[in-house]
């Protein structure tokens, strides 16, 4: 248990010091040192380049670089005036500026690494108020006594003894290490973006696999940092293991099979497959499940076991292009070598059909009502449908039957009534 200790509280000597002629001195170096640091702002950015000031942000500065750069002013200030008067009101700012450094570039941190939500500026709210509530707790002179009521409440997991003040702060630093993380996976996954010799698949593997890697250490480096054996996460390992076992291993799978399909190369975000009844172009591989969207407009989420287990036909993996098929049927007795010039006709010239394969007519056989022929062409550009392309193709394809007197057959059935 924490030994109790007297904590100063600062606002009575500054209330004491209010008509002390030292106090004068220590506002005027709080307002050189609020100077100075804008003064040194406006430098450092002038001497940026314009795409490092992009980076930079157009109130980062303002946000973070200033408290900081006034919290080392009034510290080395502070040292110095403390050798001949009071600094009760330097000893007031330090505190204050360095809780708004904490709340300043734990909002930068927190934008560099999530998209603006409603969620996140909850969380922004949340850690404002910690930051300020530990602080007036600890100007008023009350922090010490609640830590130590705090530290007082414990229990026992092994030979370890963990109080609530304890798991507090270890929560309170694996958040921090796991921000940190975040922001540094972030960094790791610009620069695996910029790496053109990469593919997109291996880019993605990597880079959530960077991203679980620092998660994990940032776990590994917060527990310790705050007193707590890791060895202690044995049994939460034990419990992990047999949830994984009962309930989980769905999940587990899922997460498996999606570094699987990234690693393995056999989708690719921009292919079209067809899943099941499902055709598409993958949109997103996620850690849990794929994103399918279809050439309607929906977006079809599979999980990434099925896209293991399941058969996938992908129509892009080994060349983009892709063969289209339509099925045309010509009455007995049609002058074929005519019927097909007006098929070739049908696509000819055609933007979204390849030149190369030549597109062809091909004789299937020989049915109860007509002569089978089918029309075969390439096309490049898959994911923009075929139902608009084939659509057309036929119109092209009656017109040209019309103008050439090319019979469409329908099944004839013949009835005879015999009298008896």
């Amino acid at each position: 248990m924490m030994t109790e200790r007297q904590t100063e509280n600062l606002l009575e000597p500054l209330l004491a010091d209010l008509t002390d002629f030292a106090l004068i001195g220590q506002l005027i170096l709080l307002i050189a040192a609020f100077a100075l640091g804008r003064l040194a702002l406006h430098a450092i950015r002038r001497q940026l380049s314009p795409t490092w000031r992009a980076k930079w942000g157009e109130h980062a500065g303002n946000r973070v670089a200033l408290p900081a750069l006034m919290l080392l002013l009034v510290l080395i200030g502070r040292s110095v005036l403390a050798h001949w008067q009071s600094v009760h009101l330097l000893n007031l700012a330090v505190p204050l500026l360095l809780s708004l450094l904490i709340v300043q570039a734990s909002f930068a941190l927190l934008r560099r690494i999530f998209q603006p939500s409603p969620a996140l500026r909850i969380f922004e709210h949340t850690v404002s108020w910690l930051v300020w509530g530990v602080l007036a707790l600890h100007i008023t002179g009350y922090l010490d006594g609640l830590i130590a009521a705090l530290d007082a409440v414990g229990f026992t997991v092994g030979k370890q003894r963990l109080s609530l003040y304890s798991v507090l702060l270890a929560l309170i630093s694996i958040v921090i290490t796991l921000m940190v993380a975040l922001w540094a996976a972030r960094l790791i996954e610009q620069r695996f973006i910029e790496a053109s010799p990469l593919n997109v698949n291996m880019k993605l593997a990597l880079t959530k696999l960077t991203r679980s890697l620092l998660l994990v250490l940032a776990v590994l480096i917060a527990l310790p940092l705050v007193g707590i054996d890791i060895t202690v996460l044995s049994v939460f390992g034990g419990a992990l293991g047999v949830g994984i076992g009962l309930g989980l291993q769905k999940i587990a799978s899922n997460y498996v099979s999606g570094f699987t399909l990234l690693l393995d190369q056999s989708i690719r975000i921009g292919d079209m497959v067809t899943v099941g009844d499902r055709f598409g172009q993958v949109q997103r591989i996620a850690t849990r499940y794929t994103v399918i969207r279809a050439l309607d407009g929906t977006e079809a989420i599979i999980p990434n076991e099925a896209l293991i287990t399941t058969t996938v036909i992908n129509h892009t993996l080994a060349n983009p292009n892709n063969r289209v098929t339509m099925p045309v049927q010509v009455a007995y007795g049609t002058d074929l070598e005519r019927a097909r010039e007006a098929l070739l006709g049908a696509v000819a010239g055609r933007s979204r059909v390849l030149p190369e394969p030549s597109p062809a007519v091909l004789l299937k056989g020989f049915g109860e009502s007509g002569i089978d022929l089918e029309l075969a062409f390439w096309i490049a550009d898959p994911e923009e449908g075929q139902m608009a392309l084939r659509s057309e193709i036929n119109w092209a394809i009656w017109q040209a039957f019309q103008r050439e007197g090319i019979e469409i057959p329908y099944p004839h059935r013949v009835v005879e009534i015999v009298n008896k």
